[in-house]
Formats: C-alpha cells, structure tokens, sequence
C-alpha cells in the first residue's frame, strides 16, 4: 500500500521529504521546472542574424573585439581570465595577450559573466552591479547610466545590455585616437546621426549580406539607411537567448519528477537547500534571487572607478546607488552551469570552484586563507593585489558582509560542489547554432 502511494506522488516530492533537513536549517522546496513559459519566444532567422553578429568585430572600433572574444563557449560563454582583455589582445581566452604593437591601456576590470538562460522573463537586471535594469517610468523603459540620453526600440533589457561594451574603450571601442566610434565616445556623442551607435551601424548596414539579411528579419528595414543599432542589438539578445537557453541539466530533471540524484550529489543537494543556506540568495529555478549581497569577495585588478580617480577598489552596487547598504555588493549570479564559469567572483579571484564555494560560506576564513596563485591574469600588473594586501581595505569589505558564516568541512564543500556539477547542461555548453565558420564582413572570427 505504501509502495503504491508512493509511486503514485510526483517524484520530487519523494524527493523532497528525503532530504532530511537538519533541526537548525528551516526546510526548503526545491523551485518548480522550467518550461517554454519562463523564456521570451525566439524567432530563428533572427537569432541567426545575431549569431554572425555575435561573433563578428566589425561592432568594435578597431574591427578586432567581438562579443566573442569575451563570451565563447569553449569558457563557458566566459573567457576563463579573471580580468579579460578587450581592445589591444590578441589570441582567445586564457591565451590571449597584449598586443607589442597596441597594449591595451587597460583590463576590463570585472569578471566576464556567463550568458547562460538571459532570455528567461526574470532576468530583469544585469551586470555585476545592476547599472542596468528594467524600469517602466524611465525612457526606453530602462534604468541605465543614460539617463536622458537612453533611446527606445531595445527589444529587451538583455538587447540593451549590448550598448555598454562598444562603449567602452578597454572592452570594444579602443582609444579616440585610433577609431571614429571611439572619438565620438569621447565627445560623448552616442546617440543619433554621427554619434557611436550609428557610426557601428553605418558600418553592418555597408555590408550587402547584413543589409540583406536584416531587411528579411525585419519589416521596418526596407535599405541599408533603415538599420539601426538597436536592431544589431535586438538580434544579438535573441541570438543569446537561443543558443545558451539551459533547462536540460541533470537538475532539471529532477525538478521535473524524472530522476533523482545519488551519493554526493545529493547530499550537496541536502547542504545546498538546508543547513549550508546557499538557497537563501541561490533560489528560484535559475538559482538566483536577482538581488545584491555583499559576499566578502577578493578584489583584484584595477578597480571600478571613474577617470578622476586613482584607486583600486570596486564598490560594487554602490557605484550605482550612492546607499552606504550597498557597498561591496554584488548581483547574485545565476548557478546554472556554474562548473564551466571559472573563475568565480566579479573579479575572477578564484580559479577553482571548491575553493570558492568554501571561501564564499565563510568570507573572513576564506579572506585570510586567500592566496594570490587563486587568480587566473593572463598580464599581471604588480598593482593587481593592492587592495588584498591593505588590511583597512579588506577589513571594509569583509565589514559589509551581512551574512552568517557557515563553516563547511571538506568533504561537505565536495558535496555541494558535486552537487553543483548537476546543472550542467550539455546541450547549453554546446551551444545551438555553434560558432560560425564565417561571418559577413570577412573578419576573422573568435575560435
């Protein structure tokens, strides 16, 4: 009789009242499956478009930085550096190296994040500190650093996402004296006829398959002047939203009553959901509560500052809105395929996700046990430790942690790290459409 009414209840119920929660950890659901519903529909052509234009340089000043070049999927759709080179590198990934002959004048000095599952309707915010976010009383409806100058027609808040890296002299628009789009960037001139923008559009709509292929997705482009920057946008968020869409890891079917987890894994599963309190701010179906915590996360590389300043600090959410609450916090990034993402932190301080996970549970611990080889830089400067070797600044950073340390034993970090690997998708870390052989402006592509 029993057996009956066991088999006779949804699998992840048996599931769920098997994972015997500790007496201290409150009991937690594991979130509900993921479908079609949670994801914005895609229209095929369209997100063929954006792939070229994904992969292409012909969107960075000096027609040499894709997309790609920091989001490909042999990282994870990362780049596998902590700090990556954009403008003045050359090669790919934990590879790619200074240019002799055009050094970058800087690193992007953030980690770059996975793009995994940006399409679903939740993901409402993006970067690591939220500059850009979803807000229906603002113009375009967007809350972004545009203020004013923010133009409508971005399909999406992922569309927007795409404005800020041909913006930026280290990540894709290079210095004003080498390029017209990065010398209106510096004027700032970036909206309308002239302005950055439409100097890269100008430029796609010069090619005749772009022009081509853009008048067959669209119904508003009916000749090369009609394209505008936020189509190339548009099309490149739909790309993204097609080819990393991730809902069939192993977790996923457990979450959908079609298997269960063993041995490590589930008891990761167990520590994760209950006395660990990952799910306190990794929850939902994509693992992630889309808010900002302060985590106590090593600082390295230079810092997010603005021109007039000369220091190496990155106060996170801060930067964006003023409140004392917010300083050295952090979006929650998402789990899903995190065993890929390495290395981990907005600054990429670890190379290696055990070591992470433990150092993350216990901030203090994991600040005084970290060691500088944790980081992957490909072109280490010797100013990359500064804030990790000045005790007031570590002590302020580990001071706006909020959370309560949960000191985890080796053999539980394994656990969840097991754990972890179960959101791996195959089929995401693939990638749908793949890298293109070619792309349409002949450049050479990322690979």
């Amino acid at each position: 009789m029993l057996r009956g009414m066991i088999r006779s209840f949804p699998l992840r119920w048996v599931l769920l009242g098997a994972l015997c929660w500790p007496a201290a950890a409150p009991a937690q659901t594991l979130p509900d499956p993921v479908g079609d519903a949670d994801y914005r529909p895609v229209d095929l052509e369209e997100a063929r478009l954006g792939q070229v234009l994904f992969y292409d340089p012909i969107l960075s000043g000096n027609r040499s930085v894709a997309c790609a070049t920091c989001h490909h999927p042999d990282f994870g759709t990362g780049d596998g550096v902590s700090l990556a080179l954009g403008d003045g590198g050359l090669g790919l990934g934990p590879d790619r190296v200074a240019d002799p002959d055009n050094p970058p004048e800087e690193r992007i000095p953030r980690n770059a994040p996975g793009l995994f599952n940006l399409g679903a309707h939740e993901f409402s915010v993006m970067f690591h500190d939220g500059r850009l976010e979803v807000d229906a009383d603002r113009p375009g409806g967007l809350r972004t650093p545009m203020d004013a100058d923010m133009v409508g027609g971005f399909a999406s808040v992922l569309s927007a996402q795409t404005m800020f890296p041909v913006l930026s002299r280290d990540e894709m628009a290079g210095s004003h004296r080498e390029n017209d789009v990065a010398r209106a960037v510096r004027q700032g001139v970036i909206t309308g006829p002239g302005g950055a923008w439409d100097l890269i559009a100008r430029r796609v709509a010069a090619v005749p398959e772009y022009a081509a292929r853009f008048r067959a997705v669209y119904p508003h482009v009916a000749g090369p002047e009609d394209i505008a920057f936020t189509d190339i946008s548009n099309a490149i968020a739909v790309f993204m939203a097609h080819e990393w869409r991730s809902d069939t890891a192993p977790f996923d079917a457990v979450l959908r009553g079609e298997a269960a987890l063993e041995g490590a894994a589930q008891a990761g599963l167990r520590l994760f959901y209950g006395a660990a309190g990952c799910a306190g701010c990794h929850s939902g179906p994509f693992l992630t509560d889309h808010d900002f915590h302060a985590m106590g996360t090593p600082q390295i590389g230079p810092g997010k500052s603005a021109s007039f300043e000369d220091h190496h600090r990155d106060e996170g959410r801060f930067r964006v809105t003023g409140d004392p609450d917010d300083l050295y916090a952090f979006r929650t990034p998402s789990l899903r395929n995190v065993a890929l993402t390495a290395p981990y932190g907005h600054a990429g301080g670890h190379r290696d996700l055990a070591a992470f996970v433990a150092a993350h549970a216990d901030p203090a611990a994991g600040m005084a046990a970290y060691t500088e080889d944790q980081a992957v830089l490909t072109v280490p400067k010797a100013e990359d430790f500064a804030v990790m070797r000045d005790p007031a600044q570590v002590a302020a950073i580990l001071g706006a942690v909020r959370v309560p340390p949960v000191r985890l034993s080796p053999e539980e970090v394994g656990q969840i790290v097991a754990f972890l690997n179960t959101l791996t998708d195959p089929v995401a870390a693939e990638g749908r459409l793949g890298v293109p052989e070619t792309v349409p402006s002949g450049l050479p592509v990322p690979r």
